[in-house]
């Protein structure tokens, strides 16, 4: 039997046969190191200029994994191949190392010992949690073949990076950009602390829905419909969180929606005329003891004072275009401290941001 092999007319090459590179990576890293290649290639450039890549640093609390790798290998390539183009690209790494993540792992690790701490002796182990996860982070870039500044890159926690921060913010404050005032932000009441949007995860969840009728107590009704009674007149809104309730500062409705006023077993209700119906059966109501006794348009509505339903203050109508008629009343319960839409409606019409809920 012939031995193919031997006819095989392959080059010479001192390449070793198998890549084993689990040993050879560490190896080649350490031969980069020692020659400063990285130093190497940034010198060897040529008078194209300086190429910038402004990196979005990764947060230090925990290893990399697949997404921070692919992210962090297609920058290094990016770098590298502007060097061979003759510009100066200088890499420099960076870390984020403020916020809720790190301080939520090291409260898991102490647990109820948290509340007998100091705040700074927290904040000094949050910034140890930090540093801990940027050098575990730094050798596993190092092993994807990164180069970069490795042993002097930019942190977050850094004071010279804070100061230039609490600079930055000083100056927007002494020409006037900055200015204390309430907005409604994501919550997180197991926390304590604001939430940003992309830190929020949604589960499904079933919530009581409810309608609740507002009293209508304002003369200024009866210039809108001739038949109306303020005495026993209400308008009717529908709400998914009834925990917002004690925060209605307003009732929305839409500028251009036609509004009905009916009466049904001796009150009165002003309500979407297109949803008159499906509110009639969601209540209970007999449809053949609705009657219908005025209609005008939301703009028509504007400013008539409804009063809360429980708390002694007023309910001002305004108008709003995120109302909408695919379900409900057309009358929207608009608490000004709970949401943007809200928050936006009522600023134009100067109502108070309120919220009564303390931070849990």
């Amino acid at each position: 039997m012939s031995d193919y092999k031997k006819t095989l007319n392959l080059p010479k090459t001192a390449f070793p046969m198998k890549a084993n590179l689990a040993q050879r990576e560490p190896q080649q890293l350490k031969q980069w190191e020692e020659t400063k290649a990285c130093e190497a290639m940034i010198e060897n450039c040529t008078d194209k200029g300086a190429f910038v890549l402004h990196d979005g640093p990764p947060y230090a609390n925990g290893h990399i994994h697949m997404g921070t790798a692919l992210n962090k290998i297609l920058k290094d390539i990016v770098v590298k191949s502007r060097n061979m183009q003759g510009y100066r690209a200088h890499y420099v790494p960076g870390w984020d190392c403020h916020g809720l993540p790190i301080e939520h792992k090291v409260e898991q690790e102490l647990k109820e010992k948290k509340k007998t701490l100091p705040a700074h002796v927290v904040r000094k182990m949050c910034r140890d949690y930090a540093g801990k996860w940027i050098d575990i982070q730094r050798k596993e870039f190092k092993r994807l073949g990164v180069l970069g500044n490795w042993d002097d890159p930019y942190k977050s926690m850094n004071p010279a990076y804070e100061a230039a921060t609490a600079h930055e913010l000083a100056k927007f404050v002494d020409k006037g950009g900055v200015v204390r005032a309430k907005k409604p932000i994501y919550w997180c009441c197991s926390c304590q602390t604001a939430l940003a949007e992309a830190e929020v995860e949604y589960a499904d969840h079933k919530s009581p829905s409810i309608y609740v009728r507002f009293p209508l107590a304002d003369d200024k009704l009866k210039t809108v419909f001739e038949k109306a009674d303020p005495s026993r007149a209400y308008v009717i809104i529908w709400t998914t969180t009834p925990w917002t309730l004690p925060s209605n500062m307003a009732v929305a409705l839409h500028p251009e929606f036609e509004y009905s006023l009916v009466e049904y077993e001796g009150s009165q209700y002003v309500l979407a005329t297109e949803l008159v119906e499906s509110v009639a059966k969601a209540c209970g109501w007999d449809m053949d003891g609705v009657k219908t006794v005025g209609i005008a348009t939301g703009k028509q509505l504007e400013r008539i004072k409804a009063r809360h339903p429980f708390y002694d203050r007023e309910s001002l109508l305004i108008l709003g275009g995120h109302v909408t008629l695919d379900a409900g009343t057309g009358c929207v319960h608009t608490a000004p401290g709970h949401g943007r839409e809200d928050y936006e409606v009522c600023l134009q019409y100067g109502i108070d941001i309120y919220s009564p809920l303390n931070d849990r």
